[in-house]
């Protein structure tokens, strides 16, 4: 099938799904060894590791969730700050016997990854943190219509507009599939990454009934966000935080927000744009696979 994922065998990675945290979260597991999660950003799902888990899985335990609201994970009213999406995998993670865990995780999805590790220390061993900014620490600098967001490539126009209420609604109704297809694409160095298979399985999924609203609620979730991150980053993070950009999008900005959050901080910037694992895979693997090798 064309959306399945596969582990280093070419085997169908397992997937599932487990009640946490007030809601239910759909789930891919594959391969052995000590355990590693992966979390997504928008507009992806769990989907978007596609060509990074048969990296892993000859070495470590994969488990790809999709996050709250988005994928085939339910979408509950509320709950979409980053602390409350980051308890949901740390719950997944309990439900699914893993005590301890690397987190590695892209756009909100790094967000969140970083919440993850700095609510529940006791079970997260290292951060990788690709292709995201921080709410609170110049995320919304970015919504500023200026020379320089607009030329760089980083005038995040639709933060705003996905901030007010009702209106985005209204005006995507009916063009998700242009909408995502726009967003996945234009972040991109390599558009050709957005593979068919992989734009179908996004805008199926987003097109489902609350798949738009609950993508919505993550954003609209930023200024509580802010709240969050400045309150954790007043203890650093002491595990080893690897920083992975792209350098038409972000950048060594990764590498700059993390040594705010944490101690150990290393980076690393990729010929690329916003979504590393489908438009660099190969690249991206050989810096995660020493970095995890290290501290796993």
């Amino acid at each position: 099938m064309k959306d399945m994922m596969y582990d280093h065998d070419g085997k169908p990675v397992r997937t599932g799904r487990a009640a946490v945290n007030g809601t239910s979260l759909h789930y891919r597991t594959a391969g052995s060894g000590p355990a590693v999660v992966l979390l997504h950003g928008v507009p992806k799902t769990s989907y978007h590791w596609r060509h990074i888990v048969p990296k892993l899985t000859r070495h470590y335990t994969v488990v790809a969730p999709d996050l709250r609201g988005l994928g085939d994970s339910a979408r509950p009213a509320d709950g979409y700050d980053c602390a409350t999406m980051s308890d949901d995998i740390a719950e997944l993670m309990a439900r699914l016997g893993h005590e301890t865990y690397a987190v590695i995780g892209e756009d909100w999805g790094a967000v969140i990854g970083y919440q993850l590790a700095a609510r529940h220390r006791d079970h997260v061993r290292a951060l990788v943190f690709a292709e995201a900014l921080f709410p609170g620490f110049g995320f919304e600098d970015h919504t500023a219509l200026t020379p320089e967001n607009v030329s760089s490539g980083m005038h995040l126009w639709h933060l705003g507009f996905y901030f007010q209420p009702d209106v985005p609604e209204m005006l995507i109704a009916g063009h998700e599939r242009e909408l995502i297809t726009y967003m996945i694409k234009f972040e991109r160095s390599h558009p050709d990454s957005a593979t068919p298979d992989a734009i179908e399985e996004y805008v199926r999924c987003y097109s489902m009934p609350g798949g738009i609203r609950a993508m919505l609620a993550i954003y609209r979730a930023m200024l509580r966000d802010a709240e969050l991150n400045r309150q954790a980053a007043e203890k650093k993070l002491d595990i080893p935080v690897l920083a992975l950009g792209g350098s038409a999008f972000i950048g060594d900005r990764n590498e700059s927000q993390m040594r705010i959050m944490a101690h150990d901080v290393t980076g690393h910037v990729f010929d690329a744009g916003h979504d590393l694992a489908e438009e660099v895979p190969e690249e991206m693997a050989e810096v995660l696979l020493p970095f995890l090798a290290g501290h796993l």
